[in-house]
């Protein structure tokens, strides 16, 4: 009997120990990931508002409004 709870004591322990580690583990980013990941997203954004504001975009939109306009029924 005293074996069965001294390896229980020593599963809790460990156990104990893992949750410590897993509770201290560091979250989020640094202040240069968090630089470079601003940096992507700002230009991720550039070229999509150059995606959907140019010319292309504009007359494929034009095309299928046009199309549903005038589709006969």
């Amino acid at each position: 009997m005293r074996t069965t709870l001294r390896s229980a004591s020593i599963r809790s322990a460990r156990i104990r120990i893992r949750l410590r580690r897993f509770a201290a583990a560091e979250e989020g980013m640094s202040t240069a990931e968090y630089a470079i990941g601003t940096v992507a997203a700002a230009a991720f954004g550039a070229v999509l508002y150059g995606v959907v504001t140019g010319d292309s975009i504009v007359d494929a939109l034009t095309g299928i409004i046009d199309k549903a306009l005038n589709t006969a029924i």
